[in-house]
């Protein structure tokens, strides 16, 4: 019998492991085993001291290895909606002083640039009196807010843009709609004094509607008007048209601001706008690589507009015309799955896209600046005080030159005069800085007509033209280069169909300006030119979000309805016939629906012509008329197949029918207009006055209903 004294106990390592683990992990093991485990652990303690710290070690290694790997290369998971905070209203003080607030509705930024000028240049005419300058979709929570505000107003001044088909901007639809309909509204506004300002195009048939409509019912509540409402043209020089305005205000605001004091006082020194600016500081170079990791997810906020965009990639992609045409369109979906984008039947879409290559080397040789150069921008001095008396737009996120100019910068607009007052200041040489400041004054304003509206310059072209002109990074963000708006376009698809992708259709611009310089549109560019999902993984992607529209079906699929929309304008008709279809396969009753599309050539640009086709052999549309421009001896639009058609529309017109047209505001959409005119006049019997009564009349009740651009 073998002695089993701890003398005599010596084992190796694996033996001592292997009796470890057959004394915890063997079922059949007894007592026994667990009192020689025990034992042996006994026997040689030293081993075991240090397997158990190996292995601890070895554990805290594999922790440490997992933590840093997981904290370098987090999973790109969509992050928690943040709640969306709706900041209290400043409680209101009254300290004596007198105060004015300046309202503004923007859609591109000009109205709130014109609403700050105008503070700024009152503050320093009248320095005892408050201003503040209000954003309309922050004036007030709710109608009643909006009401009960509005009547403690004593002065306000309104800077109102109309766009589209007479609608209000984005941030000033809630008023508009509190203030021009909904319950009558008593004439409570005696002790307000107002001024409004309105911004449009002379173009488009309800110029500077929402300006006009605001001053009328103001006027109507008792309000007192101080000056004629302003009607700025975009079309030529809005600028002028606001300094104009401007003008005959300040007469009106000096009876009712200035002191007894002041009575006497000679004119005060004439104004001059201090030129914007931005702080800059510049960053290391290893920040740059972190630039797009804000849009590696959702946009983390809880609503998806203009300021918080999200990114979508681009999902399919495809040209419309065929090789025989010499132009160029564009079926383009965007991939909206878990993004949070929603979006319904006669939306808009808006894309944010960037210069093209060529746009931003240009603008980096003018600037004379390294395009890597990293920096951000600020609002603020060094202490916390406001620059520019808090005029500046917010900053964009801290970027390289190249990114900025590529994302934030519009580069092929026509300058502003204030742009060009910015070059000015910062141009080398004199006779430089004299003919800029002669082109921006009153002096220059037929010059400035024909050099720089006429000809379409665009700001490269300018400083091409004007090259000592060297503004620093601050002055040209602020001042010179306008921020790049985004692109609106009517959504092409259904979400009865298409829940997961927004469709656009798109074509591409590409014309050449009266100085021989080649227009390449921004975003059309960029579509024709994006890499789509199915051709590869590293595919084109922008910022987009939705703007909802009130170019809807009717709520009863019953209804007639007519539809004219030549080439593109059949972007939202295509989501209507989807619609459509939808309701049909569904089992819905529809109501009779005719299309008027219009093309060039049947061989050449002819967009959607099997789908067309699909949805009258299904049912979703009982006509289709088409009208070639360039197809046949005589040159055949819309509006003539409209004509031809004069005594079914008003059939369809008297059995409550909806109208829609969608299209080029300038051209066809106003033929369009005196089509249907004519055809209400001569069906109807009726008299001039009495058909445009009855035009008016469809247009109030909604029937009549137009997306133009």
């Amino acid at each position: 019998m073998e002695s089993t004294s701890s003398s005599s106990m010596k084992i190796s390592p694996l033996d001592l492991m292997a009796a470890i683990f057959r004394g915890k992990m063997d079922p059949s093991s007894t007592s026994f085993a667990g009192a020689e485990v025990a034992s042996v652990i006994l026997e040689n303690r030293e081993f075991v001291m240090i397997l158990t710290t190996s292995i601890a070690v070895l554990i805290g290694c594999v922790v440490v290895f997992v933590w840093r790997r997981s904290s370098a290369q987090k999973p790109k998971l969509v992050q928690p909606l943040k709640p969306l905070v709706i900041p209290e209203p400043e409680p209101e003080v009254d300290d004596g002083s007198k105060k004015v607030t300046i309202f503004f509705g923007t859609q591109t930024g000009t109205a709130e640039g014109f609403a700050k000028a105008l503070a700024e240049e009152a503050k320093a005419r009248y320095d005892k009196v408050t201003f503040k300058v209000v954003d309309l979709d922050d004036y007030a929570a709710d109608d009643e807010a909006y009401e009960e505000k509005l009547k403690n107003e004593s002065l306000a001044i309104f800077f109102l843009a109309t766009y589209g088909d007479g609608e209000p901007t984005d941030n000033a639809a809630r008023f508009y709609k509190w203030f021009t309909e909904g319950k009558e509204k008593e004439a409570g506004l005696q002790n307000l004094h107002y001024g409004v300002f309105g911004l449009g195009n002379r173009q488009y048939e309800h110029f500077n509607k929402v300006a006009v409509v605001v001053d009328e019912i103001l006027a109507a509540q008792g309000g007192n008007r101080l000056v004629p409402v302003g009607l700025g043209d975009d079309d030529q020089c809005i600028e002028d048209d606001f300094t104009a305005w401007r003008e005959l205000m300040w007469p009106e605001l000096d009876q009712l601001l200035r002191d007894e004091d002041d009575a006497t006082t000679p004119a005060c020194t004439p104004y001059t706008a201090a030129v914007l600016e931005y702080r800059v500081v510049f960053n290391d170079a290893a920040d740059a690589s972190v630039e797009d990791k804000s849009w590696n997810n959702v946009n983390g906020h809880a609503v998806i507009d203009a300021q918080h965009p999200c990114r979508a990639n681009v999902a399919v992609r495809k040209e419309l015309h065929t090789p025989a045409s010499d132009r160029s369109c564009t079926h383009l979906e965007f991939d909206i799955a878990g993004t949070g984008l929603t979006y319904e039947t006669g939306d808009h879409v808006g894309v944010y896209c960037e210069n093209l290559s060529e746009t931003v080397e240009e603008a980096i040789s003018l600037l004379g600046l390294a395009p890597e150069v990293h920096f951000s921008l600020y609002t603020e001095k060094e202490d916390g005080t406001p620059l520019s008396g808090g005029s500046l737009l917010p900053p964009f996120p801290p970027c390289t030159l190249r990114t900025t100019l590529t994302r934030y910068a519009d580069l092929l607009s026509s300058p502003k005069k204030s742009a060009l007052l910015a070059l000015a200041a910062y141009a080398s040489d004199p006779a430089e800085a004299d003919r800029l400041r002669h082109l921006a004054s009153p002096a220059g304003k037929d010059e400035y007509a024909q050099w720089m509206v006429a000809s379409q310059r665009s700001l490269l072209e300018v400083m091409a033209e004007f090259p000592s002109a060297k503004p620093p990074l601050g002055v040209f963000f602020a001042a010179v280069a306008p921020r790049l708006q985004p692109r609106y376009y009517s959504i092409s698809s259904s979400p009865r169909m298409a829940p997961s992708r927004i469709h656009v259709t798109c074509a591409l611009v590409c014309d050449k300006t009266p100085t021989g310089r080649i227009h390449k549109g921004i975003c059309s560019t960029w579509m024709k030119n994006s890499v789509p999902l199915v051709k590869s993984d590293d595919c084109s992607w922008a910022p987009i979000f939705v703007r909802q529209s009130n170019f809807r079906l009717p709520v009863d699929s019953k209804v007639p309805i007519l539809m004219i929309g030549p080439g593109t304008g059949f972007a939202p008709f295509r989501g209507f016939l989807q619609e459509r279809l939808a309701l049909k396969e569904d089992g819905a009753e529809l109501g009779p629906s005719v299309l008027f599309f219009g093309c060039r050539n049947s061989q050449m640009d002819y967009i959607y012509e099997d789908e067309l086709n699909n949805f009258v052999e299904k049912g979703a549309l009982s006509e289709l008329v088409v009208a070639f421009s360039r197809q046949g001896p005589t040159k055949e639009y819309v509006q003539h197949k409209m004509m031809q058609k004069a005594s079914d529309i008003w059939n369809m017109i008297s059995q409550g029918g909806y109208i829609y047209v969608c299209g080029d505001a300038k051209g066809m959409a106003k033929d369009v207009h005196r089509t249907l005119h004519t055809i209400l006049q001569e069906q109807g019997s009726l008299d001039s006055s009495k058909a445009e009564s009855m035009v008016k009349n469809l247009q109030t009740n909604g029937r009549y209903l137009r997306d133009v651009w």
